[in-house]
């Protein structure tokens, strides 16, 4: 695919001001919090829409940052002209998702090796059948390493990728459902930001922090994930 021009009409960033590797929050906020404490040097590159952007420094590799917005269009949009108009080689999202499984605990974290999904988006690239997004092994692997040294708590499987946050549930009579299949949590992006990959040959890995739990009741609120799910991003910032 040709390269875009630069700015793209959603980045104002000039060529070279993004990393190779960037971490995709969906909150521009949360992209904000982990330039403040997590890079050196930081320095804003996107404004546009309020989408924040930030490159700095984190033990001494340029990382960047930038908010994606909810759900497959808003990170579909970002992904495709971070890869082809900035050059981005890793992308690795870090945001938020729903457990479906009684196992997978709130704030534990969830590393997507595939993508279940209810969206259209991937059905858009025209392929002649039913792709599976899945994600790149090579940072699946190296975040897992990371996850063990420092002790976390992580899941490795499949995600589902939804179009809807207040979704009306499924009635009786119409199958198994996403849990039955050993689906581990719920979210609104990856599908969209590992095809997007897969169809430029680069890499991404969906890293999410469980917020709230189907299977137990229990929630976070919106500043403790906004703010404080600080592990994932310690995780991805070592796949630099």
């Amino acid at each position: 695919m040709p390269e875009l021009r630069i700015p793209t009409p959603h980045i104002e960033a000039k060529k070279g001001e993004i990393a190779e590797t960037i971490l995709l929050p969906g909150d521009p906020l949360r992209a904000k919090f982990i330039a403040d404490n997590f890079l050196e040097q930081a320095k804003q590159f996107n404004g546009t829409r309020n989408m924040l952007g930030y490159t700095g420094l984190y033990r001494g590799k340029p990382v960047s940052v930038m908010g994606t917005g909810m759900g497959c269009p808003s990170i579909g949009i970002y992904s495709y002209e971070l890869i082809h108009g900035y050059g981005c080689k890793n992308l690795i999202r870090v945001g938020t998702a729903g457990s479906l499984q009684s196992h997978v605990k709130v704030r534990d974290m969830v590393f997507g090796m595939g993508a279940c999904t209810t969206s259209n988006f991937v059905r858009l690239f025209g392929l002649p059948g039913d792709y599976a997004p899945i994600c790149s092994y090579k940072l699946l692997e190296k975040a897992v390493e990371a996850a063990k040294r420092k002790g976390l708590t992580y899941h490795v499987g499949n995600l589902l990728t939804s179009d809807m946050f207040y979704s009306p549930g499924e009635g009786p009579g119409k199958g198994l459902s996403w849990t039955d299949m050993g689906v581990l949590a719920v979210e609104m992006e990856a599908a969209a930001l590992y095809s997007n990959a897969a169809a430029a040959g680069v890499h991404a890995l969906c890293i999410v922090t469980i917020s709230d739990s189907d299977a137990t009741g229990e929630a976070t609120t919106a500043e403790e994930r906004q703010n404080t799910f600080t592990n994932m991003m310690e995780v991805a910032l070592e796949l630099a």
